[in-house]
């Protein structure tokens, strides 16, 4: 599943905890202005941009002076939104009977013609480090290791 920098987790979360808010996940890539560096927080309110605003101001205080990051960084501090990304089995557990979808490391032979890295099915169960996952009908028993990525896929 995601690998969360536990650096940065234990140096961020602790920032978000104070402000209010729960730490939902880390991202961290590129795009085409650079190294990103996306923060998902998340509130049993919800989120608003006020919210974003204020986190990202305390955020970049923190990473101004522990300068955890290799070089130039961009930094955005989102709410996980409706199609919020799931970064632990603890998450997985809170979304069971979800619909959600999956990138996997890589792709499964026992999927058949469906052999891709993409799943779209609902979570059964989630174990100590496997989530049980359910498409068209099929049951795939999945490592925690073997998702690459995913997210709710919301129902509307």
């Amino acid at each position: 599943m995601y690998r969360q920098n536990g650096a940065l987790t234990a140096l961020l979360e602790p920032v978000i905890a104070a402000l209010g808010y729960r730490l939902w996940g880390i991202e961290e890539g590129s795009d085409m202005r650079g190294f990103l560096l996306r923060i998902y927080i998340d509130h049993d309110k919800g989120i608003a941009l006020a919210d974003c605003e204020q986190v990202s101001r305390q955020l970049v205080a923190v990473l101004d002076v522990e300068d955890p990051m290799p070089g130039p960084y961009q930094l955005e501090v989102s709410s996980p939104g409706l199609a919020r990304p799931l970064f632990t089995l603890a998450q997985f557990r809170q979304f069971v009977g979800a619909k959600v979808q999956l990138r996997l490391c890589a792709g499964r032979h026992d999927r058949g013609n469906r052999a891709g890295r993409k799943i779209v099915g609902s979570i059964e169960a989630v174990g100590m480090d496997e989530v049980l996952l359910i498409e068209k009908g099929q049951r795939y028993r999945l490592a925690a290791d073997e998702i690459e990525q995913a997210h709710i896929v919301p129902q509307f």
